[in-house]
């Protein structure tokens, strides 16, 4: 099932043959279908509750298996407009107090059966956890949901033609089994002999070695990652997957190089249209903070000058200031797989702050666990990339349940598909 405004309907019809004829049942529905109750009786106290309970009905009456939203922010000023709903978690860690969270979406019943609303005691604060009330969650998904951040119709136009190659020429293609893993040293202030991205990194190839697949490690301590250029040139020659593992913002990503607390800067937002791999697009994996915080949009310049006055252009108040580059056009992730001549086919990144382990436990704590976990779901079996983002999910909420850790919890309700859901890995044979 494709949601989308009213406004992207004639650009997403191809999409909608396309995959009809690929075998899957698809059904396009605007956000006017669900308000005005065209297939199903609208309820819910918010526009984002509406939504959901619609996919449960969807889930309930037509098996619906896959949730596409198309639509990102629409502007707003004194407060954000969007094409599409969206649900920020109210999970407050004391790093910041709201994140997006679609597996919010994705999550229609709790483990008893019922509508799992994600306000238990029903105060209207959604996701909450502090030190006085907290929410409970399943946060099991029971539909695979990715998200399309379009906020125009040639974006949308550029996805549904980048989709459609991809479904079709990537099978059995010769570039598609090559994985590039970019890192460093994450944690170079710690005294150990661990490079946790490049552990990483490793650990997700690992995954894939069996499956055909050759690695290209773009790694600071083998010298082949220096600047974004190095990375700029190595996706640019065609590549499956690629995994990013370190640290980020809603512009860059960057690490360390061996054992020094120096920057080794990736590419930013700026750059992916730099990116010259044309139909040879890579889902991309990535380690960081806010690199998949798609609410960016120009209109938050407006937003801050009437909070700080011109104080904002040089505020270092966190994640409200200039300098957090909320006011980019578009986030990190959604720059890299919205390039109409290369990037990427999807990314799964965090919306909020990402959370790691030093030393020797990355690879079984924190978000470096979830990141290569995705790989292991590939591995296992799962082909569409909602069901492997999913199982990536599942694999990790049974080795950390994520209602007995606060930082779990946010790990979980953080990692966003920026892409279609039901898009076949590799691609359909012809």
């Amino acid at each position: 099932m494709i949601i989308a405004p009213e406004k992207f309907s004639d650009a997403l019809q191809p999409l909608v043959t396309h995959k009809i004829d690929k075998g899957m049942t698809t059904k396009l529905v605007t956000r006017d279908d669900i308000c005005n109750s065209i297939y199903f009786p609208a309820e819910g106290r918010d526009c984002a509750e509406e939504m959901k309970y619609f996919i449960k009905n969807a889930f309930d009456q037509w098996a619906t298996k896959y949730v596409l939203l198309v639509g990102g922010r629409n502007g707003g000023v004194t407060e954000e407009k969007w094409w599409i709903p969206v649900r920020y978690s109210l999970l407050n860690d004391d790093g910041e107090g709201s994140y997006l969270t679609d597996l919010y979406f994705a999550d229609v019943y709790d483990s008893s059966g019922n509508f799992s609303s994600w306000d238990s005691n029903n105060n209207g604060v959604f996701a909450e956890w502090t030190n006085t009330q907290r929410d409970v969650m399943d946060m099991y998904p029971d539909v695979y949901v990715g998200r399309l951040s379009c906020t125009n119709v040639p974006q949308v136009k550029t996805i549904v033609k980048k989709i459609i190659t991809y479904e079709t020429t990537a099978y059995g293609a010769e570039w598609f089994k090559t994985f590039v893993g970019v890192a460093g040293d994450t944690y170079p202030e710690i005294s150990d002999p661990y490079y946790e991205g490049e552990m990483a990194t490793n650990a997700s190839f690992q995954q894939l070695e069996s499956l055909g697949f050759t690695a290209s490690m773009i790694w600071t301590s083998n010298g082949r990652f220096s600047d974004a250029n190095s990375v700029i040139d190595e996706i640019s020659k065609g590549c499956g997957f690629v995994h990013f593992s370190g640290h980020g913002n809603v512009l860059a990503w960057s690490t360390h190089p061996s054992r020094n607390e120096s920057w080794v800067n990736g590419p930013n937002a700026f750059d992916m249209k730099k990116m010259s791999n044309g139909d040879q697009q890579p889902i991309v994996i990535v380690g960081g903070c806010h690199n998949a915080q798609f609410n960016t949009s120009l209109s938050n310049i407006l937003t801050g000058v009437l909070e700080d006055g011109l104080s904002y252009f040089k505020s270092t108040r966190p994640f409200g200031a200039f300098w957090s580059y909320k006011w980019i056009p578009r986030c990190w992730s959604w720059a890299m797989a919205s390039q109409t001549r290369g990037g990427a086919i999807a990314v799964i990144a965090n919306t909020g702050l990402g959370y790691g382990e030093p030393g020797e436990q990355t690879l079984t704590q924190r978000g470096r666990h979830l990141e290569w976990l995705f790989f292991k779901a590939y591995s296992d079996g799962k082909v569409n990339l909602g069901e492997t983002h999913g199982t990536d999910l599942i694999y990790y909420m049974n080795e950390h349940p994520p209602m007995a850790d606060q930082t779990d919890c946010k790990i979980i309700q953080e990692w966003a598909l920026l892409g279609d859901p039901s898009l076949l890995i590799g691609g359909y044979p012809s």
